[in-house]
């Protein structure tokens, strides 16, 4: 209003005869007094607030030609931006994707070809006819749309398609769009009020009246109501000057803001906070707030209103009041949207360009939701409002904490309102390169890196600062506060989530000179920075590590100051919580592997994430230090004196192996060794407690002693007893040792091959006394190329068999090994040894030890008669089952296996027969096995066993009658059976039926 052609245009515009009644912006008069405001008041105002139209009469036709071109394009929205922003939920830079279920493209595609028409501007109103493409039975649906806009903003939408939904469809998309690209062409008029002016009294009957005519169904009974009203002197229509114009907009003082239907943001987050944890829900509700975020961005004051509304449906979630009756916590999902939902509530109320009186209404707003009951806490966890909530427990709880403090126990990172995340952020918009398409929150769906530049801070223009290098010293000083570690789950993992955000922030600077010598001196003032640093050279054992800021300010200054980096990086690997939290004794029973303790205090939740940082920040420097032996040794004993889980310290021997042995290039030995080193250390932390991991340790450590050379793999042989176990040292030290892939790789002389096969056999040794039961066979295996070894070996076994230190399956394993090896005798020794420490009752036919008996008997068999005479007391004895002996019987009574190939020859040897020595002793035992056996299950025999019982019977009786009087036996037994049960009348029916 203070441009000189608008002055001049107001003073040429001549007064109008019309006015305005009582509709947005009008003045009411009353009780005759005061008067309305006339159209040249609303013109005037109305052009000082930038609005006018083109040369559409006469009266404007002395408005100068820039003025009328500034004000034609503003007074509807300029840039499609704007439209996009309203007809889709996501937020999409100008080249982003062309989705076909996005309201913006569909309208822009509806637009581009040619579905517009008949498009009118009257005064602030837009209407047009957008025509969709048929279907394919159908014919084209036209809808008619209708826009109001006031000063370059949509304040209302409506279209014939009905299709309600938070924001625009595509025909009102296609319309505005329409009316953008060709503002030129899209026929004006001025407001209604300003046309009926014009018109005399004849004119304006018979336009009422044709108006009445052409939609008589819809306005009639409104026109006369109306037109009662007016003629009834003294009614309220009467006493105001003017009428109401909804072409006209609205006044200078009005608020105006975009068009938004509240109904549906309320109805559809309901619905979305109704789905719980799903998904596709968690996503829209955070494309909403996203909405809200490029709503304040665009300094667009629906960005308010539509956090209202998400907020009130949010604290009408009837979860909050189940959660809080069950004191139970929130889920992770919804406790995260709370989270955005707060911080967009910081953003609000923080806002400079917000009135006093939008803020203190806001601020009402959030102390009234504050005092609701089902508010949820901070933490998300009612648990502790629950009496007697507080445990034993709890009572990277408060008596301990009473003996030391620390300066700042509520952190700037992870603190609810972020204020450095804020200010970061703040500091670095007006630094960025490109304004559109761009988003200072990393994750959220931006491809497009954003590009910043320095801007001089106005204060201080002559000092060279920047708002670029303020950003970066505010988020350095921010992450390296020394700080409590919070109490709850929720508020540790937020505590970690905002340290990522703001180090994703800093990755996406490009450092230049001044931002590294800011770089250089906030490190050295960490260093240096006493309580208040949590890189000083004291810290608080509960104060949260410094393990992944750390790794961004090594991987930052390194190319810069390799020496500032090291000593920054070593600082940060402290845990303190867990060289203080638990006495050494304590450790030593539980599982090392297991980085969650249960009684550790206090509890950490988030204690394997922290453990993990620190072993990324201890890979990045071992890889980093690779080719300078003093800085690698000087990793190595920050990471042995600093790290804690065997599981961490293996990951980083295999990646610290896997560093110093590149495909192109000759391996580093001093990492190589580092490597081997971390690796032992693992063997010794892991020995008590094994786990499903230790075989890969151990086969990877053999791997890594071997690229080493053999003196490296001679040596962990040497030491296995404080490595390894036997079976261990047996079976994957010593065997891999010395396989030839082994022996290739080492590129070894034969001298050298003995000694190292002799070191592996004196290992296999050592582990059979040790541990004879799982290791004699392996080194029985390990040992068969030396006589010697092989023969103490074999003492070995039987040593220990005869102090019972071995059980009978394995010395039946040892023996079949000795007979596969072309040693019947050996293994008919073992077998017999395996025999005395056997027990097979007369129920149990399913034994382990069957196939290992039949085997022992068939060996026997083939040795002759003399070791199936020494065998059989030994069967009887060691076995009381019934149906294994008969089995046993059975084959004897067979050619012995090794001969069968001479069974058709004339003088082959013939079995052994069953009525004499010493397998007549075997049927009578299989006989009395058989008769007791079903005197014990017939003690408790129940009538649906009778079948089974029949069956057991006749193989009784199959063995019966291998013996010479065996008929007669077996009718004796029958006799007996029937004389002793007589009382089980069924089944001694049963047994007359079979049997007689």
């Amino acid at each position: 209003h203070e441009h000189p052609a608008a002055k001049a245009a107001l003073a040429a515009l001549p007064a109008a005869g019309g006015g305005r009644g009582p509709g947005p912006g009008a003045a009411a008069e009353g009780g005759g007094g005061g008067r309305a405001e006339t159209l040249l008041d609303l013109s005037a105002k109305r052009v000082a607030e930038t609005w006018a139209f083109e040369q559409v009469e006469e009266r404007f036709s002395r408005v100068p030609e820039p003025v009328q071109k500034r004000i034609v394009f503003w007074s509807f929205p300029r840039s499609e931006r704007e439209i996009c922003m309203y007809s889709s939920l996501g937020c999409h830079p100008p080249d982003g994707e062309r989705d076909s279920r996005v309201p913006f493209n569909r309208g822009l595609h509806l637009l581009q070809s040619g579905a517009v028409d008949r498009v009118l501007q009257v005064g602030f109103h837009l209407s047009g006819t957008v025509t969709e493409p048929a279907g394919p039975s159908e014919p084209e649906p036209s809808f008619h749309v209708s826009i109001s806009f006031d000063r370059c903003k949509i304040t209302s939408v409506s279209c014939a398609c009905d299709n309600r939904d938070i924001f625009y469809c595509a025909h009102v998309v296609a319309l505005s769009l329409y009316r953008i690209r060709n503002a030129r062409q899209v026929e004006l008029r001025l407001p209604i009020s300003e046309t009926l002016s014009q018109m005399n009294r004849d004119q304006l009957q018979k336009f009422v009246q044709y108006l009445i005519s052409a939609h008589h169904t819809e306005v009639l009974p409104t026109a006369q109501r109306l037109a009662d009203e007016i003629l009834l002197l003294g009614s309220e229509i009467n006493r105001v000057h003017g009428a109401p114009d909804p072409t006209a907009g609205a006044g200078i003082e009005d608020a105006n803001c975009w068009h938004l239907d509240e109904e549906q943001i309320q109805e559809q987050v309901r619905q979305l906070l109704s789905s719980g944890g799903y998904y596709g829900a968690s996503k829209q509700l955070q494309s909403m707030f996203n909405k809200v975020r490029e709503m304040l961005r665009m300094r667009d004051s629906n960005g308010a209103r539509m956090l209202i509304l998400m907020t009130e449906q949010f604290l009408e979630d009837p979860r909050l009041a189940l959660w809080r009756q069950q004191g139970a916590g929130m889920t992770d999902k919804c406790r995260q949207l709370w989270d955005e939902l707060g911080a967009l509530w910081v953003c609000v109320v923080l806002n400079p360009h917000c009135k006093p009186e939008e803020r203190a209404l806001w601020l009402a707003l959030l102390k009234k939701w504050n005092k609701l009951d089902v508010c949820p806490l901070e933490e998300g966890n009612y648990s502790f409002d629950v009496p007697g909530a507080t445990t034993a427990l709890q009572l990277p709880s408060i008596l301990h904490k009473g003996s030391t403090s620390i300066t700042n126990l509520e952190g700037w990172v992870g603190h609810p309102l972020d204020p450095i995340g804020c200010l970061c952020r703040t500091l670095l918009e007006p630094c960025r390169t490109d304004q559109e398409g761009l988003s200072l929150y990393p994750g959220m769906g931006w491809d497009k890196k954003v590009l910043y530049q320095h801007v001089p801070v106005p204060s201080s223009p002559g000092s060279g600062e920047s708002y670029l290098a303020l950003a970066l010293e505010m988020a350095l000083a921010g992450l390296g506060q020394q700080r409590a570690m919070p109490e709850g789950l929720y508020a540790q993992d937020k505590v970690v989530r905002s340290e990522e955000q703001l180090i994703a922030l800093l990755d996406e600077m490009e450092l230049d000179e001044r931002l590294v010598q800011v770089l250089r001196k906030q490190a050295a003032l960490l260093l240096e920075g006493g309580p208040f640093s949590g890189f000083g050279e004291v810290v608080f054992r509960e104060s949260v590590p410094m393990h992944t800021f750390a790794r961004y300010l090594f991987s930052a200054l390194l190319p810069h100051d390799a020496d500032l980096a090291y000593r920054l990086a070593l600082r940060a690997m402290r845990l303190p919580v867990l060289e203080t939290v638990m006495p050494a004794g304590d450790i030593l029973h539980q599982n090392p592997l297991d980085s969650m303790m249960a009684n550790r205090f206090p509890r950490w939740f988030i204690l394997g994430h922290l453990e993990t940082r620190q072993c990324e920040l201890a890979s990045a420097m071992l890889t980093a230090a690779k080719g300078d032996p003093k800085w690698l040794h000087t990793v190595l004993g920050s990471i042995q004196q600093n790290i804690h889980s065997p599981a961490l310290l293996f990951k980083l021997a295999q990646d610290a192996c896997k560093t110093a042995t590149p495909a192109s290039a000759s391996p580093d030995a001093t990492l190589l060794n580092i490597s081997l080193e971390l690796g032992l250390q693992v063997m010794r932390m892991t020995l008590n407690t094994m786990t499903w991991r230790r075989r890969e340790m151990v086969r990877w450590l053999v791997s890594c002693a071997t690229e080493i050379g053999v003196q490296a793999l001679m040596n962990i042989m040497q030491n296995w007893y404080s490595l390894f176990t036997p079976i261990e040292a047996t079976t994957i030290v010593a065997v891999t040792g010395t396989t030839p892939a082994t022996l290739l790789r080492l590129n070894l002389a034969f001298g050298q091959q003995d000694e190292l096969c002799a070191r592996a056999r004196a290992v296999a040794l050592q582990c059979a006394m040790k541990d004879p039961q799982n290791c004699s066979l392996p080194a029985l295996t390990l040992c068969e190329k030396d006589h010697a070894a092989f023969e103490a070996a074999y003492q070995i076994v039987l040593d220990s068999a005869a102090a019972a230190g071995m059980g009978h399956s394995h010395l039946f394993t040892v023996a079949r090994y000795m007979e596969h090896r072309g040693l019947p005798l050996r293994a008919y020794k073992l077998a017999t040894l395996a025999f005395s420490h056997l027990s097979i009752a007369f129920n149990q036919d399913t034994h382990p030890a069957v196939n290992d008996v039949l085997w022992a008997c068939s060996l026997s068999h083939s040795l002759g008669k003399n070791q199936l005479s020494a065998i059989v007391p030994l069967i009887i004895q060691s076995v009381q089952c019934a149906p294994m002996l008969s089995d046993i019987l059975r084959r004897w009574s067979l050619p012995p296996p090794g001969l069968a190939a001479l069974s058709g020859r004339r003088h082959a040897p013939k079995p052994p027969g069953l009525d004499k020595a010493p397998l007549c002793q075997l049927l009578e035992a299989a006989i009395a096995a058989y008769v007791s056996t079903t005197h014990s299950r017939l003690t408790h025999i129940s009538p649906r066993h009778y079948s089974e019982f029949i069956e057991f019977l006749c193989k009784a009786r199959e063995t019966f009658l291998l013996a010479p009087d065996g008929h007669l036996q077996f009718g004796q037994f029958l006799d007996n059976l029937k004389q002793t049960y007589k009382g089980k009348k069924k089944l001694m029916l049963l047994v007359r039926e079979r049997f007689g």
